[in-house]
């Protein structure tokens, strides 16, 4: 990998294709997979990322909100694309641009069935949520048959999947909850094809319910993390490789005598001699404030740099009072060694809030 002379993300592409590979490994054959895309693919890129995902075949994009499908279809993505969080003041906009949403609630539903209406389309694809523990989006169980009283009075939509969420699926010892949440939505499922006389796709499993329960593969899974190279346990993350490098470089070094101060608000008042680095990424790259005074750290030539008082909005200054480097010299945020898992645990976050937060303005760089 090239060294790096000012702050990138590096994207490793053949490592997402393994990491695609390693999932669909895990499914039969004939389950689709769906990748999740949402949050501009967990700060990576999205374009990039589906693009090459597409090239690899997968069978279905989601993301949450429209204007992220509108970005999808204008970089060439052709693929079915499911909104999962779809707005009214969207549906125009989402039809538009073909689209599929999730309808998750009777005034989602209703209102998409009169904008499409309006629009004279007829058998437009949808999705129905299911609430079935989360407590986020969907229907309930007992609104089954209000929903299949509204799907057959109407030609205009035309029901493709029912999906639900899982809670808790990473965690094992919650298996009565997730297997609880499985047969509820089998019990649905079962109603509703009954009463619409025909069988949609169903899918519930995300990435740590592709890992640990496949009784709930069903007609499609969908994965986010998993994707992204992180399998929510020890043990499934040896089997993953995270695609994202963030790095960057030693702007300036400085000798800080006792009693001076480093940063805003004098966080860091020095007791002893100390050498710090300042570091040309901050708060406004996605390194939260929650990282300063110790909390994260950084790589340099292999060894770890905590991070020195508060972290500012495009700077950090790290502590290399113990580390042979120099200005210039690379510094790393995260990698596939040093996770941004693990530097999430610092400031009690996870890897998901890291990843997400890397700003646009950080330059990418894909290795392909």
């Amino acid at each position: 990998m090239p060294k790096a002379e000012e702050t990138i993300l590096e994207i490793d592409l053949k490592a997402l294709e393994h990491n695609l590979n390693h999932l669909k490994s895990r499914i039969p054959q004939q389950t689709k997979f769906l990748a999740v895309v949402k949050a501009f693919a967990y700060g990576s890129d999205a374009c990039e990322i589906a693009n090459h995902l597409q090239h690899l075949n997968v069978d279905y994009f989601a993301v949450a909100y429209t204007n992220e499908g509108v970005a999808l279809r204008n970089a060439g993505i052709t693929k079915p694309i499911l909104v999962l969080h779809p707005q009214t003041v969207s549906f125009s906009t989402l039809i538009e641009h073909q689209l599929e949403p999730n309808l998750y609630s009777p005034k989602i539903l209703e209102e998409f069935i009169e904008v499409a209406s309006r629009l004279n389309y007829s058998n437009y694809p949808v999705h129905v949520k299911f609430n079935t523990g989360l407590n986020r989006l969907g229907f309930s169980e007992s609104q089954v048959n209000y929903l299949a009283e509204t799907l057959k009075a109407t030609s205009v939509i035309k029901l493709t999947s029912i999906f639900s969420h899982l809670a808790a699926s990473e965690d094992l010892n919650e298996r009565d909850f997730t297997l609880n949440q499985i047969n509820t939505f089998k019990r649905i499922a079962e109603i509703l094809t009954e009463a619409i006389s025909f069988k949609p796709m169903m899918h519930m499993c995300n990435t740590s319910g592709i890992l640990n329960y496949p009784e709930a593969h069903f007609d499609m899974v969908r994965s986010g993390i998993g994707l992204y190279g992180y399998g929510n346990s020890e043990k499934e993350n040896r089997n993953l490789k995270p695609i994202s490098t963030l790095k960057t470089v030693i702007s300036q070094i400085h000798h800080i005598q006792p009693g001076e101060s480093v940063g805003y608000n004098r966080a860091f008042i020095s007791e002893t001699p100390v050498k710090t680095a300042t570091l040309p990424l901050g708060h406004a790259d996605g390194i939260g404030r929650p990282y300063g005074n110790g909390k994260g750290y950084v790589i340099i030539n292999g060894k770890k740099a905590p991070i020195v008082g508060n972290v500012c909005m495009d700077m950090i200054m790290v502590n290399i009072t113990n580390i042979d480097c120099k200005e210039g010299d690379e510094a790393i945020l995260f990698d596939a060694q040093n996770t941004a898992e693990d530097l999430a645990e610092t400031a009690r976050t996870i890897s998901y809030e890291l990843l997400t937060a890397v700003s646009q303005r950080v330059k990418r760089v894909f290795l392909k």
